[in-house]
């Protein structure tokens, strides 16, 4: 029985029943196609913020690959036989790499996710400035008659 009220619920046609409250000089249609809209803007934003943050992700399991090929490369070399001095320089060396590809990279996702905010933040402001056009001239029409 909960099922049957839920899926009722669902299919709840707005414009249906908003159209039954005539409000003079008021076109209901035209403020329910700007709502499927706001959705639609929603929904994009969402995919795009989802696909920015599948690139994240990808490319954080880059990221892990190549440092797993860098640690076996780093033990190979660590292995070999030499002085003490040529091990602490060899150390020193790879700290430093190893840093700097950190900052890098770090760089890089921040950048990727900076992006995606962007995208989709962008979207639903540009959405926003149209939903209020709309609204200001459903009011103004409404306003002549």
């Amino acid at each position: 029985m909960a099922a049957k009220q839920t899926e009722q619920f669902f299919d709840f046609d707005v414009s249906k029943y908003l159209g039954d409250f005539k409000v003079p000089g008021v076109d209901v249609e035209t403020i329910v196609a700007s709502q499927r809209k706001n959705i639609e803007a929603l929904t994009q934003a969402n995919k795009l913020a989802f696909e920015g943050l599948q690139n994240v992700v990808k490319r954080q399991v880059e990221i892990l690959r190549q440092a797993m090929d860098e640690v076996a490369t780093v033990s190979k070399n660590f292995a070999e036989p030499g002085t003490p001095q040529d091990m602490a320089a060899k150390q020193a060396e790879f700290a430093k790499d190893a840093f700097e590809r950190a900052l890098g990279n770090a760089r890089e996702l921040a950048e990727m996710v900076a992006k995606a905010n962007t995208e989709a933040f962008d979207l639903l402001n540009k959405r926003f400035t149209q939903s209020l056009d709309e609204a200001r001239d459903v009011f103004s029409k409404a306003a002549k008659k």
